[in-house]
This record gives C-alpha cells, sequence and structure tokens, in this order.
C-alpha cells in the first residue's frame, strides 16, 4: 500500500444490503472524499481511496473495484492518466468521472481516456448511488448539460484533436484564468474570484494569449466560445 492511499475495511455495517457495488474513491481533496464516504458509503462498499495517479493506479489494480469514483484533476497527470495506466493491464475497469469541472475538454478528455460516464459534485448521494451501479452494470451516465458536449463530440461539432492539441499547453490555473476572462470577468475579478495578484493575471493572460497565439482579449473570447468553454 502506498503513503498516500488509505485502505478501508471491506466489512459491512448492520444493515447493509449484499451484493453491494465496490467502489475505490480518488480525489486529492481529503475533505470531499470524507464527504462522498459519509453520503454512499451505507449504500456502496468504499474499498480503498487515493489521491494521486500513483496511489489510485495502486489501489484499483490491487483491490479491482466495480467502479472508480475519479476526479479529472490529480497530481501527477489527471485522472485519463490513472484510467490510461488501469485499462493497460485492467482493460475491463469502469470509471466514473466526479468533478467540480464541466469544461467541455475536461468532460471530452476523460471520456476519450476511458470513463463509462461523467457526473459533476453538484450531484446528490441518491443521484450517485444510481449512477455507480450503472455504470458497475455497464451503462453510461452524464449530467444531461454534459451529455450534450459528448454527443457534439460525437457528432463533429467539436474538433477534439484541436482542443487537446491547444489546451495541453496552459497550465490548470492559467486554464481557470482563461475561463473566467471569456466569462467577461476583469482582471480585478478575476483576482478575486482566484485570490490571486492583479500582475499575477496579467501574467497569466499574455501566457495564455502567447501559447494560443491570439493577440487579444476578443480573440481569447472567441477562441473559448467556440470551444464551448465558457
Amino acid at each position: 500500500m502506498s503513503e498516500n492511499e488509505t485502505a478501508l475495511p471491506e466489512t459491512t455495517s448492520p444493515g447493509r444490503a449484499p451484493q453491494q457495488r465496490r467502489v475505490v474513491i480518488v480525489d486529492d481533496h481529503a475533505m470531499f472524499r470524507s464527504g462522498v464516504r459519509h453520503d454512499i458509503g451505507p449504500f456502496v462498499t468504499i474499498v480503498a481511496e487515493a489521491e494521486d495517479v500513483p496511489s489510485a493506479v495502486d489501489a484499483i489494480t490491487r483491490t479491482l473495484p466495480d467502479v472508480v469514483l475519479l476526479d479529472v484533476h490529480l497530481p501527477g497527470g489527471g485522472g485519463a492518466e490513472v484510467i490510461k495506466q488501469v485499462h493497460a493491464t485492467h482493460p475491463d475497469q469502469r470509471f466514473l468521472a466526479l468533478s467540480v469541472s464541466d469544461a467541455a475538454e475536461d468532460v471530452i478528455g476523460v471520456i476519450r481516456a476511458g470513463a463509462r460516464g461523467y457526473v459533476t459534485k453538484s450531484i446528490s448521494a441518491p443521484e450517485l448511488v444510481e449512477a455507480v451501479g450503472r455504470v458497475a452494470e455497464g451503462d453510461a451516465v452524464f449530467s444531461p448539460r454534459l451529455a450534450g458536449f459528448v454527443l457534439d463530440a460525437f457528432s463533429g461539432a467539436i474538433d477534439l484533436a484541436s482542443i487537446d492539441e491547444d489546451l495541453d499547453r496552459l497550465s490548470p490555473r492559467e486554464r481557470e484564468v482563461l475561463r473566467l476572462i471569456a466569462r467577461g470577468y476583469a482582471y480585478k475579478e478575476v483576482a478575486k474570484e482566484l485570490f490571486i495578484s492583479i500582475k499575477t493575471v496579467e501574467t497569466h493572460v499574455s501566457s495564455v494569449l502567447r501559447k494560443l497565439q491570439l493577440s487579444n482579449r476578443h480573440q481569447l473570447t472567441r477562441w473559448a466560445t467556440d470551444r464551448k468553454l465558457v
């Protein structure tokens, strides 16, 4: 067991139904993992938790759960990297992305990697339990708004290659700044929202424009809008 992984007992408490779905929770925020464990623990069997890519791969390949609840943004390479590494040896392992992000590139990226579904962290506990059960049975599960991204991707309305290639150049913080600027936030508002200085916002915007080969804020907003990032 790695030092970043928390193993949990597989015994069930009184009142637990037999044949519960075995679940691994992967998220880099301990408080969020605790909340999920509290909310759905009576209805599933949580066999392990992990907080980054290496500990997640170790936990999943060791316990082989029915479903992995997987955050998109993780230290060590992100949720897509977890799926890639696990599927190299266990191609049938099922993943349900559970993320605060509803950005098109995050949804499409993790689905392309092999996740069977994607729901946001605003989902209720009963809905999450149902989603886990459906994914375990082989169904694809998406929050209603996110399903549109996937349909657009398959229809060709979103240029997947362009999204991956361009956004891979940006750091997570640059992507956050990009989305806020594209939504019409002033630099001061971005700084307040992300708890950074205005100077840092200016630096990030300059870096984004340079990496995407754009000239101004108007072009940046159009670029993000065309890719449904706002």
